[in-house]
């Protein structure tokens, strides 16, 4: 599995309309991504620290995929709404080295 983070700075002003524009894009733009396997938004504990946007794909090729695509152009356009409220940003990738799931 293939893991693309995204460390969003948001002002806490600005944190209810950045959520609602992330969730109307998630919702708009990733359903039938090729290997997405699910998206995650992390809201912050504490106003100093960003918002942590999680995709899971089923290989680096299907992100490499996404990221080229139209679906990912028109959801990162500079009019959607979220990036007029991301103050900074820092993608980070990995391999999945380890994975535990445990039931409940």
């Amino acid at each position: 599995m293939f893991v693309a983070t995204n460390r969003l700075f948001v002002s806490p002003d600005r944190s209810e309309e950045f959520e609602a524009h992330f969730r109307n894009n998630m919702n708009s733009y990733l359903a039938g991504v090729k290997g997405l396997r699910r998206s995650t938004l992390l809201r912050p504990v504490s106003a100093e620290h960003p918002y942590v946007s999680i995709n899971e794909f089923d290989s680096e090729d299907d992100f490499r995929a996404w990221v080229a695509s139209d679906s990912f152009k028109q959801a990162h356009a500079r009019n959607r709404g979220i990036a007029r409220n991301v103050t900074g940003n820092a993608v980070e990738t990995f391999q999945v080295a380890e994975d535990l799931v445990l039931q409940l």
